[in-house]
C-alpha cells in the first residue's frame, strides 16, 4: 500500500506550517524506525519544502517530522526575507533603480521582497542528495515539485524518481525529470511580485500555484492510487452586510492570494469525487479498456480562519514589513489574508502546528482507515 500511496502538499507561504502539526499527529501512530507510510511526495510553493525535507527522511518518518517541526516552532521572519529596516530600504532602492533602467541595463527579478535569506536556510537544512539514495533503497518513489513557467505559461512539475517513471506532457502542462535542487524549491515558492523569478535553465519559473491546472495530476502521473491531501484553504467569516465602499487594494491582494493557492485545488478535488463516482457505475473490464482507475483521498485542512489567526499575532511582524504592509492599507484590523501568508514568526507558525495538530487527531478515524492502522 505504501508504495501507490501519495502526499500532496497545497502552497501557502507561512500557512504550511499547519502541515506539520498534521504530519505529527499521523507519525505517533508509527515506530520510531519506520519509515515515511507514503512513497511518492507531491509539493508546491512552500508545500513543495515541507515535502522536500520529509522526503529527504524518508527511511525515518519520525526524523523527518521532528526536525521540521523544530524548524517551524523557531522560525523568524528573516529567515524568510530581509525584514530589517536597513534591509528592507536597500533591497526597494534597488527595484526602485532597476524599474528607472532598461532591462538589458539591469536584467535582476523585481520583487518586494528579497528571499536570499530562504536561500541560505535551504543550503544549510536540505541535503538533495539524500533524495536519490533514499529512492535508491525503496524508502522513496518519486518527489515531484510544481512551479508555473513565465516562458510558455505552463505549469511544469520538476520530479525526481525511480527509473520506470516517464516524462509527461498535457495541454498547458508537464513533468520533467531532473535532479532536483534549491532553486527548484525557490522556484516553486516565488509568490508572484512578492519573491523573484527563478531561472533553470533557459526560462523563468514562479509559484506552482499561479498556472497549475491540475494538482493531483503529478502524483497519478507517478503512481499513486491513494492520496493525502493537506490543504491549506480555511474557512472565512461570512459577512452579509453590503460593502459601502470598494474593496480596498489590500482586500482584493489577499483573496488573489486565496485564489492561486487554493482553488484550483480544490475544483480538483471536486473533479476526482466526480471521476470515482461515475467509475462506480463502469464495469471493472471497461475500466481497464479506457485506462482509468479510482483513486482514494482524504483531505485535512484548517478548521479555523487563518486570516483571524494571524491577526492575533499581528504586532510579531517586523516593524519595517508592517511599515511596508502599511502602505497598502495592511493593519492588524484588515480583512486581508496577506499577513496569514507573510507571517514567519514563531508564535503564529508553532500556533498553526498545533492546530494541525487538532484537526488531524479530530480525524484520527479516517486517517487510521486511510493507512491501515490497527
Amino acid at each position: 500500500m505504501p508504495s501507490s500511496t501519495a502526499l500532496v502538499l497545497g502552497g501557502g507561504g507561512a500557512r504550511a506550517a499547519y502541515q506539520v502539526g498534521v504530519l505529527k499527529a499521523i507519525v505517533q501512530f508509527y515506530p520510531r524506525n519506520h519509515g515515511i507510510p507514503f512513497r511518492i511526495v507531491c509539493g508546491t510553493s512552500a508545500g513543495a519544502i515541507n515535502g522536500t525535507s520529509i522526503a529527504t527522511h524518508a527511511s525515518c518518518f519520525h526524523l523527518g517530522v521532528r526536525k521540521l517541526e523544530w524548524v517551524w516552532r523557531h522560525f523568524e521572519t528573516s529567515k524568510v526575507y530581509t525584514s530589517s529596516i536597513p534591509g528592507v530600504m536597500k533591497h526597494l532602492g534597488r527595484m526602485t533603480l532597476k524599474g528607472l533602467q532598461h532591462d538589458k541595463v539591469n536584467t535582476d527579478a523585481g520583487s518586494l521582497l528579497d528571499n536570499e535569506p530562504l536561500r541560505r536556510l535551504l543550503n544549510e537544512l536540505i541535503d538533495f542528495g539524500r533524495i536519490d539514495r533514499n529512492i535508491r533503497s525503496g524508502a522513496l518513489t518519486a518527489l515531484s515539485i510544481d512551479t508555473s513557467c513565465y516562458n510558455n505559461s505552463r505549469s511544469v512539475t520538476f520530479f525526481q524518481a525511480s527509473r520506470d517513471i516517464d516524462n509527461w506532457y498535457r495541454a498547458r502542462r508537464s513533468g520533467e525529470r531532473t535532479r532536483l535542487n534549491t532553486e527548484h524549491l525557490l522556484a516553486s515558492a516565488a509568490i508572484p511580485m512578492v519573491f523573484p523569478s527563478i531561472k533553470l535553465k533557459q526560462n523563468y519559473y514562479g509559484d506552482g500555484s499561479v498556472h497549475q491546472l491540475a494538482p493531483l495530476a503529478s502524483p497519478i502521473h507517478l503512481g499513486a492510487e491513494r492520496i493525502l491531501v493537506i490543504n491549506l484553504d480555511s474557512p472565512h467569516k461570512q459577512d452579509t452586510r453590503e460593502l459601502e465602499h470598494h474593496p480596498k487594494t489590500a482586500t482584493i491582494a489577499g483573496h488573489l492570494l486565496d485564489t492561486i493557492f487554493s482553488d484550483t485545488l480544490n475544483s480538483d478535488l471536486e473533479r476526482l469525487e466526480r471521476i470515482n463516482n461515475t467509475l462506480k457505475l463502469i464495469p471493472a473490464e471497461s475500466r481497464d479498456r479506457l485506462q482509468l482507475k479510482p483513486i482514494n483521498t482524504l483531505v485535512i485542512k484548517p478548521s479555523e480562519d487563518l486570516t483571524v489567526l494571524a491577526a492575533r499575532y499581528y504586532r510579531e511582524m517586523p516593524f519595517a514589513i508592517r511599515t511596508l504592509l502599511g502602505l497598502i492599507g495592511i493593519n492588524e484590523d484588515s480583512d486581508s489574508s496577506i499577513v496569514s501568508y507573510l507571517l514567519f514568526e514563531k508564535a503564529y507558525t508553532s500556533a498553526l502546528i498545533d492546530l494541525g495538530y487538532q484537526d488531524a487527531m479530530c480525524q484520527i478515524d479516517e486517517i487510521r482507515a486511510f493507512f491501515n492502522i490497527t
